[in-house]
């Protein structure tokens, strides 16, 4: 801790997932593989989407957004954590944390809105088929993505700048690879009922609502499926939104799964070391979701590999 002018200038240190330096070159070659896979995969998602016309549709539309968002998402956390790594120091900036904790919280904000909205888009395509060009339109699909945008921006920046009005008073050692949001709070040498409040009314309304919206349209066409009289028609509606119920399973199953042990064992290494399966391993997973059964996607990834040739 540093004085300037009667300013406290604040340096927080990263704890990150060991503190073990023989596991470090591990973490580190790990860690970036993962990186490099991610950004390779959804890049490739992006770069299909947009380079054929079979895929310039609704759903493939927010799919290349989610896979955006992914890209931005990995890259909020990761490359710090490599550097500090290399740099053996695990030092972070008040500013740099405050900046982390935004960026993280919009991403991840933003993977929420976007498997709500991709679960209506399925919601329509299997219970209004004959309706859904006209329902899915452009215009539609597009405020959809800025009004996820907008709330994610705004929840950020709300939960960023209630942070910022926390005072820290000594040098700060947060037991996370970042600095996330609950871990920041309760390091602030003042009381943070009011924040703890704001966080987890932004959990219960921007979780659990989209949460609710995702069961509820998945409950509608688990309705229209069965409604179906043929085998093969009621496989190839499910086929259509297996991808996209894969995802879903896998983000909301680790977010829960990682705050309900942390919530149990009051671990923080623990809660820590098991944040990476949202944080890295799902954004890492998901364009191998899509792309495996897909048979659209793949056959667009085939085309633009040839097409590069």
């Amino acid at each position: 801790m540093k004085l300037w002018n009667n300013t406290i200038i604040l340096e927080f240190l990263l704890l990150g997932i060991s503190e073990e330096p023989e596991l470090q070159p591990f973490l580190s070659g790990l860690f970036l593989s993962m990186y490099l896979v991610t950004i390779l995969g959804n890049l490739l998602i992006i770069l299909a989407t947009i380079s054929d016309s079979h895929l310039h549709a609704p759903m493939y539309f927010f799919l290349s957004n989610l896979s955006l968002v992914d890209m931005c998402f990995v890259s909020t956390t990761v490359p710090k954590m490599l550097v500090n790594i290399q740099t053996q120091s695990r030092v972070i900036t008040y500013a740099g944390c405050i900046i982390q904790m935004y960026f993280f919280l919009l991403f991840v904000g933003l993977d929420n809105f976007l498997l709500t909205v991709m679960a209506y888009d399925r919601y329509v395509a299997i219970c209004h088929p004959l309706h859904y060009m006209v329902i899915m339109n452009p215009r539609l699909c597009g405020l959809l993505v800025l009004v996820s945008w907008i709330m994610g921006v705004l929840n950020s920046l709300l939960q960023s700048l209630m942070v910022l009005s926390l005072p820290f008073c000594t040098h700060m050692e947060i037991p996370h690879f970042f600095c996330e949001i609950n871990q920041v709070i309760h390091l602030a040498c003042s009381d943070t009922f009011v924040n703890d409040m704001v966080m987890y009314f932004a959990v219960a309304l921007l979780g659990g609502g989209p949460l609710t919206g995702i069961l509820y349209s998945y409950s509608k066409i688990v309705s229209s499926i069965c409604a179906i009289s043929s085998a093969r028609g009621k496989y190839k509606a499910f086929s259509t939104c297996a991808s996209h119920l894969s995802v879903v399973s896998l983000f909301y199953g680790t977010c829960l799964g990682v705050y309900l042990s942390s919530a149990a064992t009051h671990n923080s290494h623990t809660s820590a070391t098991a944040s990476v399966m949202y944080t890295v391993i799902t954004p890492m997973l998901n364009p191998f979701i899509y792309s495996l059964k897909n048979k659209d996607i793949k056959g667009a990834m085939k085309r633009f590999f040839r097409g590069k040739q």
